[in-house]
């Protein structure tokens, strides 16, 4: 899809959702709150606010390791626990296999791919370990994956490297590449007839960079490499639907941009691919294509993935493409005011189509470390530095309940900052 016809379809998507009363939605889901005004404005926004409870004592922009989660999910939360603790014993052993087969179905509907292809986990890293470890390595076999990474999967990879003989090899992907070409040759020129596996972020989680999956995953398959995707970042960020990307697992964290209570990933595995992969843990009488002979983990939090119910509901009462559409509003109200500032370096790419929420952005002569703490000390802003794998910076993830006064307060600290470089 052109830039052009990207833009202009994001445009249409947020004039449609906008148009859908989140009143008629949210107000009955959540009656005792204060009604939502129409439409897409600040005004809207302001409202969301309420629904977060904020901490006064610094302006988060910190929302890519966990978002907090709104008040709304966090009642419901609450009571799933209180009906859990209630019945105890009986709910364990009667209801709570029915009751997590619907909300898995529900949460397989929204990231569109078959309930049976799906399984609830504890975070995106679980997830994707699970098929790195349970994957049938032979001595030899070459996995593909960038230094941009997520730290966690690499290592389990130069486990699996260690452990059985594999060959890891690694590409650097571009922080403002020229063309979505660039970036599928870029993984296609480490693929060798030995190659089994490949690993691609759907959102690289140091600079919010979208990669063209689809793609990656059409050239991939016509070597016969299979794709697993890192989704961690994109589920309840950007729209995602799993069948449309042509991979063959995709993991992802629901308490990030789902903004589900903390501690649940989803974990999704092409039919076909199940058999083959090892479970962590045994599971007794369940068929090699039976998705939960991968998710067994003993007794489980059964009130933490009910409440994805309720993280379901606020966010497809909201909209996923008007999320969508607002946080890319954040991101650019910011690094645009930004990008052409001396001694600021902005490492997300402009194209809107490349990014959402998610930015990077540092300041030349000084460390990302200490821009972040002096961003902290004397702003009173909060984010985390990257200095690694040819980003550095301080990653800056504003949230909906995040407003442009608070991003004017960054920017102004970032122009101050960048005068004493």
């Amino acid at each position: 899809m052109k830039k052009r016809q990207f833009l202009k379809r994001l445009g249409q998507a947020a004039m449609a959702t906008s148009m859908v009363p989140f009143a008629a939605r949210g107000q009955e889901l959540f009656p005792e709150l204060p009604p939502y005004p129409s439409g897409n404005g600040e005004d809207f926004w302001e409202r969301i606010r309420q629904d977060y409870a904020l901490k006064p004592d610094y302006i988060n922009l910190e929302n890519g390791y966990y978002c907090i989660t709104p008040k709304p999910i966090m009642d419901s939360l609450q009571q799933y626990t209180q009906m859990v603790n209630y019945q105890g014993s009986y709910y364990m052993r009667t209801r709570q296999w029915d009751d997590k087969e619907k909300v898995t179905a529900r949460l397989a509907k929204f990231v569109g791919c078959a309930p049976e292809t799906l399984v609830i986990t504890r975070n995106a890293t679980e997830s994707l370990d699970l098929i790195i470890g349970g994957f049938p390595w032979q001595p030899g076999d070459e996995a593909v994956f960038a230094v941009q990474d997520y730290g966690s999967m690499r290592d389990h990879f130069y486990m699996v490297r260690d452990r059985y003989g594999i060959v890891c090899k690694e590409v650097s992907v571009p922080n403002h590449p020229k063309s979505d070409e660039e970036i599928v040759a870029l993984y296609e020129s480490q693929i060798t007839p030995r190659t089994k596996l490949l690993m691609v972020c759907h959102m690289i989680n140091i600079t919010g960079h979208v990669l063209p999956i689809r793609k990656i995953c059409d050239m991939a398959h016509s070597h016969g490499v299979e794709v697993m995707v890192d989704g961690a970042h994109a589920v309840g960020h950007i729209e995602v639907n799993i069948s449309e990307l042509n991979c063959d697992y995709y993991g992802s964290s629901l308490h990030k941009w789902l903004s589900a209570p903390l501690g649940v990933g989803l974990l999704y595995v092409a039919s076909e691919k199940i058999p083959q992969i090892w479970p962590l843990m045994a599971e007794h009488n369940k068929e090699p294509r039976d998705i939960l002979r991968l998710n067994h983990t003993g007794t489980n939090p059964v009130h933490i993935y009910l409440a994805i119910n309720a993280a379901l509901d606020y966010i497809q009462a909201i909209g996923i493409q008007r999320k969508e559409f607002r946080l890319r509003y954040l991101q650019k109200y910011w690094s645009n005011a930004l990008r052409n500032v001396h001694n600021v370096v902005v490492n997300t790419p402009l194209e809107a189509d490349r990014c959402c929420g998610i930015g990077n952005v540092g300041i030349a002569n000084l460390k990302p470390k200490v821009l972040a703490e002096t961003l902290m000390k004397e702003f009173d802003i909060w984010t985390v530095a990257i200095d690694e794998s040819n980003v550095h910076g301080c990653r800056i993830t504003p949230n909906i309940y995040t407003t442009t006064k608070e991003l004017d307060v960054f920017i102004n600290a970032m122009k101050t900052l960048a005068k004493r470089a």
